[in-house]
């Protein structure tokens, strides 16, 4: 049986007149890594704004572990740790003078905040730099603090909003280890307009565009998803273009080398029994047929032309 940590219902909100999100609406489990894709504007920050308590909705119910924010905000909050795009750091102090400070305000047990500073220090790598200023790190150890801050009271959900901008490729590839770790042991929401790294390291996906929910499936689903009038056949013996394109159903030909074409047809065409059956008949010598999948950047496009205006 499906276990939710949180549940998102006719979520709305407006600033103005126009809604910077319309009727939101979606679980997620108590362990694992949530992605919540969308380009820049498209109310990912609206909806964890929401979520975090920082914004009070105009329409809609959150509720995490059962609690609503609205209703209680600071029993739900006890659940949450938030890491903003800007991480919140007091440069001005050592890292383990920040996090004792962080362990203070989430209200941590005076007799175990020690252990708790200890423990995040640790499991973020970054107990080697205690005594260490915030200001003479580098961004990606900054980075590591800011998750350690969000998750040092043990919350159930951790909400990471863009936590990869800005960090290098080998300093990406750590904290994309990092958050996996975290995620064995509770939901993480993982926030960012980057497709590549949703797709490292998510296992679902919730896409936003427009203020509107435009996908929500599996990371699976949505690497398989293909464009249903596009196909890339090899030949050993192809024909002239002129000839494949006076097919019924074909609209356009592209040779990409001396074997390989790519096609595109009408949704409605049988394509494949036509090329299959020609093949036999003219001596083609087909090799493979087959779908032509898209990039995600152009199946974000997809989704997003498809997205009413707000």
């Amino acid at each position: 049986m499906k276990q939710s940590i949180v549940t998102i219902e006719n979520l709305s909100h407006r600033y103005t007149r126009d809604w910077a999100i319309r009727d939101i609406n979606f679980e997620i489990d108590k362990v694992g890594i949530l992605g919540l894709l969308g380009s820049n504007g498209a109310g990912k920050s609206t909806t964890m704004n929401i979520l975090c308590g920082v914004l009070n909705q105009t329409e809609g119910d959150v509720y995490i572990d059962g609690i609503d924010i609205r209703q209680q905000p600071e029993e739900a909050k006890k659940m949450l740790g938030f890491l903003p795009q800007n991480a919140p750091l007091h440069l001005e102090l050592t890292v383990e003078e920040y996090l004792v400070y962080c362990a203070e305000i989430r209200n941590v047990d005076k007799h175990q905040i020690k252990q708790a500073v200890a423990e995040v220090m640790e499991k973020c790598g970054v107990a080697h730099f205690a005594k260490r200023l915030l200001r003479n790190l580098s961004g990606g150890y900054r980075q590591r603090v800011g998750i350690a801050q969000a998750i040092i009271h043990k919350p159930k959900l951790v909400v990471l909003d863009e936590p990869t901008n800005g960090l290098d490729p080998n300093q990406i590839l750590e904290v994309r280890k990092l958050i996996k770790e975290i995620a064995e042991e509770r939901a993480v929401i993982f926030s960012t307009h980057i497709l590549s790294e949703v797709q490292a390291i998510c296992k679902e996906i919730k896409m936003i565009e427009n203020g509107r929910m435009v996908f929500a499936d599996t990371m699976d689903a949505f690497n398989n998803y293909i464009m249903p009038d596009t196909m890339l056949v090899f030949m050993d013996n192809p024909p002239a273009t002129e000839e494949l394109s006076a097919i019924p159903g074909i609209t356009g030909v592209e040779l990409l080398n001396d074997r390989s074409i790519r096609m595109r047809f009408k949704a409605s065409a049988d394509i494949s029994k036509k090329i299959i059956t020609m093949s036999v008949q003219q001596g083609w010598e087909l090799k493979e047929i087959m779908l032509e999948k898209s990039s995600l950047d152009e199946v974000f496009a997809q989704l997003s032309n498809k997205t009413p205006k707000k």
